[in-house]
């Protein structure tokens, strides 16, 4: 006997035993995405799943490391012992998170860049002008840190102030 997955249109997905021989537990959801599986499919996947089963979740965890799919599995790991699956699965929620935020943080970087070439001003006086200090505007354009959204907004309307005086000016001449 093993556990099966049963899911009803109009009521929450049911456990029930099915005899060997059964199409697999997570049958019902072998076509639809992981993210829009039930909280039971994931347990379930987690608990009784198969490696295809697994790279399914993993695969939909670096899609949206903080979406609805991260929390259900956040969620059954919570309560469930640690093993060797769900280690693995809490790994790769860390990574892929960590990830994300690297990611998210280059793409600040170059945004600020941007924002500086723009503005004709240099480094050094884009710092002072928008009250970070130079070490702190050097870890935002190495994407080690980020600025806060008050800080980078500062910076945008800084850069477009003096983009619209350096257009002026071209525009006289």
């Amino acid at each position: 006997m093993t556990l099966a997955l049963e899911a009803h249109d109009d009521a929450a997905p049911t456990v029930r035993l099915a005899a060997a021989g059964q199409p697999s537990p997570l049958a019902a959801y072998d076509s639809k995405p992981v993210e829009f599986w039930p909280t039971a499919a994931i347990r379930l996947a987690v608990e009784t799943g198969d490696l295809t089963v697994w790279q399914r979740i993993v695969v939909a965890l670096k899609r949206d490391p903080f979406g609805r799919t991260a929390r259900q599995v956040e969620e059954v790991l919570e309560s469930m012992p640690s093993d060797g699956v769900s280690k693995a699965l809490a790994e790769v929620l860390v990574r892929a998170r960590a990830a994300l935020e690297a990611d998210e943080r280059a793409e600040v970087a170059r945004e600020i860049g941007a924002l500086i070439k723009r503005s004709g001003l240099g480094v050094r006086e884009f710092a002072s002008r928008t009250g970070v200090s130079g070490e702190d505007l050097a870890t935002y354009l190495e994407a080690t840190a980020s600025p806060s959204a008050s800080q980078l907004v500062r910076m945008r309307r800084l850069s477009d102030r003096f983009a619209r005086m350096k257009a002026h000016r071209a525009s006289r001449s």
